[in-house]
Parts: C-alpha cells; structure tokens; sequence
C-alpha cells in the first residue's frame, strides 16, 4: 500500500489494493482502542509496526501439550462477550420465571403455619376434602396452592424435606403441561410429588416415567411415602411382573414406571382380544424424568413387539463372507448419521457375481436385504460398543444409557446378520407384530410434563415435535462450580496422554475423579493407561460382571482419591458419597 507509484496495477488490483488499505486502517484502529488493551476482545491478524510488541490481548497465550488453537487466538473471549450481550438483550429466563410464579409461591408460603398447626389426620383429611372439591367441579387450578402447601407439609413430616421456593415453581410448569429445567442437585424428584398429588386427586391416575427400573422403585419406595401418608395409592411397574401385578399397579393413584415398561404395555393392551387383559386405564397425565433423555435421544428407535417366523437361512453366512471381503467407498458407501448403507455399482456386479444371480432384488432370494445387512452389521454395529458377546448370544448395548438390553432384538435380520458376523448361533427370523414411536405414544397423554438439567438446548425439538414449552427454573442458591472449557487435541494420543496426566494430578491430591467414556472399548482403554501409571480404579461399564456392582461402584466415586472409569449407564439417580 505504502509504495503504491512503483507498479502499474489493473482495475480489479487497484480495487484490491484499496480494499487492504482500508482493512490496515481499520486494525490499526482496532489495536488502539481501550477496549482491547484491557484484553475484551482479540484482533488476529493486523501486523504492529515495526519493532512494537502487540497489545496484550492480541498476544499468544500457551495452550496445553497437545491442544490446538481454532482460529483467532481470541475468539472464545469475543463468544462470550457476545453471549453476555444477548443475555442482556434477552434477560435472565431463570428471573423472569420466577417472577411469573411468584404471586402463587408467596400464597404457599402464607400457609405454612396453618399446615403446620394440622396434626397428621387433619393434614391426610384434606386429601378426601381435595377430592370431594374435584367430584362437585372444581378444577386442579383451583387447588393448586393449598394442594401443593399440603405436600409440602406432608414431605417435611415424612422425608424431613420441606421444598424450597423453586421447587414450588417447578411443581407449578409441570403442573401446566411444560418443561422444567432444572440444574442438576435441585432435587427434580422431590418436585415430581407436588403436581403427581395434585393431578392424582381426581382419581384418574398419575403416571411418573424414569429412565430405569432402579430409579422407578427407589422413587416409589421414596417419594411414595408422601403419596401414602396422604391417603393415596402408590403403584410400581417393574421388568418381569405378571398381568395381574401390572393391572394393580396402573390402577394406583400414582404410578411409577419406566419409558420402555409402559410403552411395551401399552403395544401389549393393543393386541389385546378382550377387555379382561388390559393392564391399562386411559391416560390422564404423565411427568417424565430426564424428558431430553427419553422424548429426544431415545426417541430415534420405535418400540417394536416381534413374533417368531421362519428358521434362519444360510444367506446370513454367505452375505457375512461377502460384506468383509467388500471394501468400504468402493463396493458401498455408509452414511452413519442416517445408518444405512448404499452398493455402488461395482457391489452390485461383484455380488451378483459371487452369488451367481442376475438380480440381487430378485423377490425369491432377496439377496439385496442380505447383503445390506452383513454390511450394516460390519460398518455400523461395533462391538463392544452397540453390542457385547456373551456366550452364544448377540446382547444389545443401550447407546444412551450405556445398560445391556437383554432380551431385545434388532428387526429386519439385523440382529441376525450381526450373529453370522460374530459366529455365533443364529436365532430364528422375526417378523414385527406391533410398534409405536415415543412421539405418538407420549403425544397421546391429555397432559404431559418433564423435567431435566439440560432442555434448553432442545427447546425447538420440544416445541416443533411435541408442542412443549420450556421453564427455565432458578437455583435455590448461587451456582459455585466451575465449568472449565473444551480443550481440542491434534491426536488422540495427544488428548488420551492429557488425560492421563490429568488423572494421575487430581488422584496425587486426594481428589475423587470420575472418567465418562462413550463406549465400553474406550473405558478399557483407559483402565489400560491406568494400569500403566499404577493407579487403582473401578471400572463402570455394561459388561455384565460390572453391571451388578453399578450402584455400589458410583456410591463410592466421591470417596478421598477414587478413581472411577463409567461409561454413560454411570448409576443415573444413585447419591454418591463424600
């Protein structure tokens, strides 16, 4: 720009030229102002003088062994300035939620002497008075303040836990119909009693869904206890019981159950013959914990019940042969994200002629439905991580809850193809009798309400798919914690050596670490290193000689120096011990 007369230049390079110059002005002023030299925001990019050191904000900073920096050295900062000014723009959701609730909270609050004067009959008598209210019209609306002063006694007397403000708001947006979000140690399972008691009242059955048996029983023999002092009847679903034990727990005011057990009961009540095996009633109101887990991430795979068809057929092993000596971008290609698997046209010649068959579409043989199969079996079912082998068996892995599903099969001659893949006994077709998605099934509630750490982020899936809203709920107490940020390796051998060394720090301090892994190959490989540095640790995934100490494992991972490598099944709901 400086020597601008020392050479001729065209139009378009003189239009160039002008651009940079305009570009340096700019940084240049950048650089000068207060507000980068306090370090708010970094310019990458403009050039000092010569001989001057860059402002402080503009400076490299060291980055961890291993780490790489994206591009502009201060663009996490310029992210956060900006997140700060859309907060602003916006307000705080958590603020103005409790200023919509707080009118009902301070009228709660203005009852609790009187609840506290009423001795335990007087407090379970105004269970009958709520109903008898309900049966001459009144709604739950109506209620909703001396109902929900009267659990709050009621915990208290029974639990010692008397629920805090914001546990009072949280009951209110699951009452309405909508999400709650609420941080993790706010104590989402003592809010579920307020609306179960309030909707539970007309008598038309209240259901609360969990992400697993474990934590269904420990919320009914827990939180049931308020339920039952208060005069109403708790119901349990658990994998394994019988009709009768099914009909008499739906049949309770309030039941606790898990997704996958009501949704398979409700497939079952469907085929039906008559209505004396019916283990339902219709619905009326469903709560459902970790409603991201559940409505979002598991909602990818329909429920489907199966029946037994024909013997497996020797295409399996044949397709299985083909598939590995197939080599992936020639013969197919994957798209993981979809999972499916698509033959180019040299698959289909080479196929056809290892097959000897002139159509792989052929309705007799079907060999196209093989081949796919042996493929997806060989590209997108890992094992140690969608699946484990034990035995002669092909076990599913939950890949959201990281739990073996035993019992549970995939359809279409997947499940089978996955077996002629490992070699292992082949078990009879199935053909798929009755499914349903989470999206019809739980769509089908008059009233549906959730609660979770982390929904904010799904809030247009919620709005778009199930027509719910999302409450964010304050804390009850400033959030102290920590929140570090993500740190990017080059290699992972870079990042899994970080670890490594990070562990074995925290561990020299006396300080509890707990590892989450996605898979049950990558928290053995990080026993390994372990092992290597000498360090004693327990291992938390879903191989089935781990499984049976899940609880006990993750109870003691808050003790002085543990060290506990989980994949994400990691006890969900288990207090953990400091």
């Amino acid at each position: 720009v400086r020597h601008r007369a020392d050479f001729a230049r065209s139009p378009r390079t003189e239009r160039r030229c002008r651009t940079s110059a305009r570009k340096v002005r700019t940084m240049s002023h950048a650089c000068r102002s207060p507000a980068l030299r306090g370090g708010a925001v970094g310019v990458v990019g403009a050039r000092a003088q010569d001989g001057a050191r860059r402002p402080s904000a503009l400076r490299s900073r060291p980055m961890p062994s291993g780490a790489r920096r994206g591009k502009g050295g201060a663009a996490v900062t310029t992210r956060a300035m900006f997140a700060g000014f859309e907060k602003m723009l916006k307000g705080d959701p958590a603020e103005k939620t409790s200023k919509k609730y707080a009118a009902r909270v301070a009228a709660i609050n203005a009852l609790g002497d009187k609840m506290k004067a009423l001795s335990d009959d007087d407090l379970r008598a105004k269970t009958v008075e709520f109903q008898g209210r309900i049966a001459r019209g009144a709604s739950e609306d109506d209620l909703l303040v001396e109902a929900f002063a009267v659990v709050r006694e009621a915990a208290d007397r029974v639990l010692g836990l008397r629920p805090f403000d914001v546990q009072l708001i949280g009951g209110m947006i699951l009452h309405e119909g909508q999400i709650a979000e609420m941080r993790t140690g706010e104590g989402k399972t003592l809010v579920s009693a307020l609306p179960a008691y309030l909707n539970a009242l007309s008598g038309k059955g209240v259901h609360v869904v969990t992400v697993n048996d474990y934590l269904a029983r420990r919320d009914q023999e827990w939180i049931g206890q308020i339920h039952k002092f208060l005069g109403l009847k708790c119901g349990l679903i658990q994998a394994g019981m019988s009709e009768a034990e099914r009909r008499a727990g739906y049949g309770a005011d309030v039941t606790y159950v898990t997704n996958s057990e009501l949704g398979f009961d409700y497939l079952r009540d469907n085929l039906a013959q008559n209505t004396d095996e019916l283990v339902q009633r219709d619905f009326n109101f469903c709560i459902i914990d970790e409603v991201d887990s559940i409505l979002i991430d598991e909602a990818r795979t329909p429920l489907i019940i199966s029946g037994m068809a024909d013997k497996p057929s020797e295409r399996y092993i044949q397709a299985a042969k083909i598939a590995d000596a197939f080599e992936k971008d020639y013969h197919y290609k994957v798209d993981e994200k979809q999972k499916s698997v698509l033959l180019s046209e040299e698959g289909y010649e080479a196929a056809e002629d290892l097959l000897e068959v002139t159509d792989l579409y052929d309705p007799k043989t079907q060999w196209a439905l093989y081949l796919i199969n042996a493929i997806k079996a060989k590209e997108l079912q890992k094992r140690d991580i969608n699946y484990i082998v034990s035995g002669q068996e092909i076990i599913i892995v939950d890949e959201f809850t990281g739990r073996t599903m035993q019992g549970r099969r995939w359809s279409d001659g997947l499940h089978q193809a996955v077996e002629a893949k490992e070699g292992v006994t082949i078990q009879n077709e199935t053909v798929t009798i009755a499914s349903v998605t989470y999206q019809a099934f739980f769509k089908s509630y008059p009233k549906l309400g959730g609660m979770t750490g982390t929904a904010e982020t799904e809030i247009t899936e919620f709005n778009n798919i199930y027509e719910l809203q999302v409450q964010v709920v304050p804390t009850n107490r400033t959030v102290s914690r920590e929140d570090s940020t993500d740190v990017v390796f080059r290699s992972e051998t870079g990042k899994w050596n970080a670890v490594r060394k990070e562990i074995a720090r925290m561990h020299k301090k006396g300080r509890p670490v707990l590892v989450g892994t996605t898979s049950v190959e990558r928290s053995e490989q990080i026993a390994m290193l372990l092992d290597e540095e000498g360090i004693e640790y327990e291992l938390l995934n879903a191989k089935p000689e781990n499984v049976e100490r899940e609880s006990e494992i993750v109870a003691q991972s808050g003790r002085k120096g543990a060290v506990t490598i989980a994949t994400n099944m990691a006890g969900r709901g288990t207090d953990i011990l400091f």
